[in-house]
This record gives C-alpha cells, sequence and structure tokens, in this order.
C-alpha cells in the first residue's frame, strides 16, 4: 500500500504539521506572512458564493472555519489567528472522511491566517480542522450530506 493510499490520522497530520513548521523555521531566516485583512474573523477569504457552515473555537487563540459553495459543491477551510503577530506555523486542512488521497492542506509560517483550503466533498463526510502554533482543533466524521 502506498502512503498516498492510507488515511492520515490526527497524530499522523499533527507530527507531519510539526516536522514541516520545524524545518521552515530551519530553513528560513524570514517568513512570509499570509494576506492581510482584519484579524479574529472570517472575513471570505473563500470567495465570493461561499456560506459559514461551521466554526472550532480554541478558547480565543485561533479559530477555524468552514464553508461551503452549493453552486460548486466545494468546502473550504481557513484558520485564522484572534490577532494578527509576527510568523508562526500554522495549517488549514480538510479531507473527505476515509480518503486520505484526498487531504488537502496549507502550513506555513503566516501572520494572519492559512488557507483557504477547498476540498469537492458534496454528498460525503468530512474530516476538517486547523493548527496554530502547536494547538489544534479538529472534527471527523461531519457536514454528512
Amino acid at each position: 500500500m502506498l502512503l498516498s493510499d492510507r488515511i492520515k490520522t490526527p497524530a499522523a497530520r499533527r507530527l507531519g504539521f510539526l516536522c514541516s513548521a520545524a524545518a521552515m523555521v530551519l530553513a528560513s531566516a524570514v517568513a512570509l506572512p499570509g494576506t492581510a485583512h482584519a484579524a479574529g474573523g472570517y472575513n471570505g477569504e473563500c470567495g465570493s458564493g461561499y456560506k459559514l457552515i461551521d466554526t472550532l473555537w480554541t478558547g480565543g487563540i485561533f479559530k477555524v472555519y468552514l464553508t461551503y459553495s452549493a453552486a460548486t459543491g466545494n468546502n473550504c477551510v481557513v484558520t485564522i489567528r484572534a490577532s494578527v503577530g509576527s510568523p508562526a506555523p500554522m495549517n488549514a486542512w480538510i479531507q473527505r472522511s476515509n480518503d486520505g488521497s484526498s487531504y488537502r492542506d496549507d502550513p506555513g509560517q503566516f501572520t494572519n491566517y492559512a488557507g483557504p483550503v477547498y476540498l469537492h466533498a458534496k454528498g460525503s463526510c468530512i474530516d476538517w480542522g486547523g493548527e496554530f502554533n502547536g494547538g489544534d482543533a479538529e472534527q471527523f466524521y461531519s457536514h454528512c450530506k
């Protein structure tokens, strides 16, 4: 079985995120920030036609937003910090439940938000979440429509 055929587990995602974040810190003296906007809330980062359908809150540190476009059948995930700051490891991710080959993410060093990350998942359950500076928020087998 190929690695790409396996479903990414939460532990594997965290390990991969932490390893990639550490590699970016070591390999880069200057990090590129995410696109600037007012921090702390969803401001349409996924584009027009996407409706907010769910959020994962982490007690004031960051929020993960899930949106959906009925026109395209695409979901979109964005992880947004509570306030703009120095570049720090962030990620937004999504996959169809039980389909590791559909995994999409946007890891990096960002000042404001990670993502948007898009996935066509109409008629499927999804796993989705985000990470910021070592913390994570995730939901599995959700929005099964």
